[in-house]
């Protein structure tokens, strides 16, 4: 994982009371599980992977000025969505907040490591089982998932703090925002859906079935827990899914864009001049 996005994660969260630790420990947690799973392929091209990492950092953060007409449906169907969600915030907490989950506790959030465990598992087996078979193909898709936890888990982190929701359990109403807490999108499900997503849809098509299985039924039961242990609101996690999905659909397309660029030759003055193209989003 590119230290810097390390960095933001704790940063971040740096200076929020109790939570700060917490929040810290997991987060450090994922990035020595994801330097676990790629070291053996990064040592092969540690010059090569960090001028592509760089590449990508910029062309992710910018992507919205790049965005066609398919990009903003999905972001007017996204925000459709999570408004739709938001509507019904309140029912879903009130089926959900039962029994000791019905307490509030300020927002504390228990099982963090636990439900982030699955995620994780996904990003370590992929690289451990590359290394075992010293794939450089598996070294590849390793990357891109760290690098889509990476960019979506930065982003949901920004918008947590922008926004500033309180947790429901920490209070009834789903209506308090820029209270300093960071409900808003659910960090969890927002990873969950960037590394399934692309865990699902890379590879070949042998196991693709297998792959989507495990992929989207890692993202969605890290959505439903979220809700069920009343740590996050229903819009929280569908905003969550949205981004990151968004985020799988660019760091794949970039994958192939690397995999698949465009070579020209055409006729010039005194010899023939070679171009090379690749999709930049």
């Amino acid at each position: 994982m590119n230290p810097l996005f390390a960095g933001a994660w704790c940063l971040a969260r740096y200076g929020r009371g109790g939570k700060t630790l917490k929040t810290m420990r997991l987060k450090w947690t994922m990035l020595g599980w994801a330097a676990i799973a790629i070291l053996p392929g990064v040592g092969r091209a540690a010059a090569s992977l960090l001028d592509t990492t760089l590449e990508d950092t910029k062309l992710y953060f910018t992507s919205p000025l790049r965005w066609d007409e398919e990009d903003w449906l999905y972001f007017g169907g996204a925000l459709v969505a999570i408004g739709a969600a938001h509507s019904f915030d309140s029912r879903v907490r009130d089926h959900f907040a039962t029994g000791s989950n019905a307490v509030l506790n300020g927002g504390e959030d228990k099982n963090s490591l636990r439900d982030a465990a699955p995620t994780i598992a996904i990003v370590a087996g992929t690289g451990l089982y590359a290394s075992f078979i010293d794939d450089r193909d598996g070294y590849r898709e390793t990357w891109a998932l760290i690098e889509a936890g990476a960019f979506s888990g930065a982003t949901a982190e920004v918008l947590g703090y922008a926004t500033g929701r309180e947790r429901p359990d920490a209070t009834t109403s789903p209506n308090e925002w820029g209270k300093g807490a960071d409900s808003f999108p659910s960090l969890h499900t927002t990873v969950a859906f960037a590394v399934g997503t692309v865990f699902a849809e890379s590879g070949n098509d042998e196991y693709r079935w297998v792959r989507r299985v495990i992929g989207y039924g890692v993202a969605g039961a890290t959505a439903y827990v979220r809700i069920d242990e009343n740590v996050h609101w229903l819009s929280d996690t569908v905003a969550g899914a949205a981004l990151g999905i968004a985020t799988a659909k660019f760091v794949l397309n970039r994958q192939d864009a690397q995999s698949h660029g465009t070579v020209q030759f055409q006729p010039v003055k005194g010899g023939w001049m070679v171009s090379y193209s690749v999709r930049t989003h």
